[in-house]
């Protein structure tokens, strides 16, 4: 296995060039579906950024199809300068692979039909596209399961959504890395042993709601307020909490923190107001500027507020 830091590069480097070729382990998406079983009886899935000979989201699927109960599994593959692979699978039928028209690009017209078509998506889209592909998801009022990295909280195409309680994390990861497994001679990675690349920030993103979510403690505060420790920003009338941990229990007015806070984020203990990325960020449109301390920009921040109870 390489270091963290160079699969960090490998995975920049792998933005750039579009090379988004990432394979989601079985475990992984086995401890997260299993919150969302009631969802899927008599639905169509499609997963539209998989090819059946090695996604594990398709074997998943496969192997659950009865116990979920679904009505169809979709799957569709993009094929540089090839035509892309596109499957079917009812209960009790084998799933037969046949050649789409185009090359099977999710942003394709034909594969627009497709979703149209479904119910539910689910996959590990390109990190590189992620915002085209939620966007396609938000246009066409499809449910969803789909990872992505944590920085896409703040994008202006999702940020809205989860402040306005529309979309969410999904339940099994809140902290740390996970493993990809990555063709090899990709990354760097020539060898059969070394085909995983791990990758920090990952996190589900979904609409379907599930009960654990409804249950979430509330983040237990200690620190008190005081304003050597907890700064005015140079830009907006809100202090600056440099860890979520150390939100103050006595400060009632806005407070920015890091984008660590979605992890512990509980909608009856906090209210999302804004960023400092974006001016469409809050629907007032005070917060969005990148913020600033002793003229010394920030990391990125989210602005929040208890709420009074």
């Amino acid at each position: 296995m390489i270091k963290t830091k160079q699969n960090n590069n490998k995975l920049i480097k792998a933005r750039k060039e579009k090379n988004d070729e990432f394979y989601t382990q079985l475990v992984d998406i086995e401890k997260e579906l299993k919150y969302y079983h009631s969802h899927f009886k008599d639905k169509i899935v499609y997963c539209n950024c998989d090819n059946p000979e090695h996604s594990n989201f398709v074997n998943y699927f496969l192997n659950n199809f009865e116990i979920l109960g679904l009505k169809k599994l979709i799957i569709s593959c993009y094929k540089a300068n090839e035509k892309g692979i596109y499957s079917e699978y009812y209960e009790g039928q084998k799933l037969n692979d046949k050649e789409l028209n185009g090359d099977g690009d999710f942003r394709s017209e034909e594969c627009i039909e497709i979703l149209k078509q479904a119910d539910i998506i689910v996959t590990n889209p390109p990190f590189s596209l992620f915002r085209e592909y939620f966007n396609q998801l938000v246009k066409y009022d499809k449910k969803f399961l789909i990872l992505g990295n944590r920085n896409a909280s703040i994008y202006k195409e999702v940020f809205p959504l989860i402040r306005d309680n529309n979309v969410w994390l999904g339940a099994s990861i809140h902290s740390g890395g996970r493993e990809f497994e990555v063709p090899n001679n990709n990354y760097g990675i020539s060898n059969k042993e070394n085909k995983y690349i791990k990758v920090v920030g990952v996190r589900w993103f979904t609409n379907l709601d599930y009960k654990e979510r409804h249950n979430i403690k509330d983040l237990i505060l200690t620190k008190k307020y005081n304003p050597e420790d907890y700064p005015i920003y140079d830009n907006y009338d809100a202090i600056n909490v440099n860890k979520t941990k150390d939100i103050p229990i006595d400060y009632n007015d806005v407070m920015g923190v890091p984008i660590s806070f979605f992890d512990k984020y509980n909608p009856k203990q906090f209210k999302i107001i804004g960023s400092n990325i974006g001016v469409n960020q809050d629907p007032n449109k005070i917060y969005g500027r990148s913020s600033a301390l002793n003229g010394k920009q920030t990391f990125i921040r989210v602005f929040i507020k208890k709420i009074k109870r």
